[in-house]
């Protein structure tokens, strides 16, 4: 499956991290979303309900992000995925990119990154 809906940089503010600091103030964080599922219907029929609403999609993104704490990005990556997942069952596979990008690293840095790739399928080979 090559077709997909990408959302890039859906940035919100919320209190991930491992220190004290980072449980208490907000400080912000941004994913990108890539949704792998067949768009072949929705090219042709033109109606949203064949497709997956990214503006939906990208409000449950915020809500996470502004949700629960997390210690590890990891974690709120999994979360994005898993509820992405389950919000849309038509998504096949999801990619999903947490960046942090103030991030408590003592060097010069720009960007501090996690990817995971989730799917709906167990994959057998």
């Amino acid at each position: 499956m090559t077709d997909s809906i990408t959302l890039t940089g859906i940035t919100a503010q919320g209190t991930h991290g491992v220190l004290d600091f980072e449980k208490e103030r907000a400080q912000t964080f941004s994913v990108d979303a890539t949704l792998i599922l067949d768009l072949s219907e929705a090219g042709q029929s033109d109606q949203l309900q064949t497709t997956i609403d990214y503006g939906y999609a990208a409000r449950i993104i915020v809500d996470l992000i502004q949700g629960p704490h997390c210690d590890l990005i990891e974690t709120l990556a999994e979360h994005i995925a898993a509820a992405l997942l389950a919000k849309f069952p038509q998504l096949e596979k999801t990619q999903i990119t947490v960046h942090k990008p103030a991030a408590p690293i003592t060097v010069p840095f720009h960007d501090v990154a996690v990817t995971i790739e989730r799917s709906r399928y167990i994959d057998s080979s």
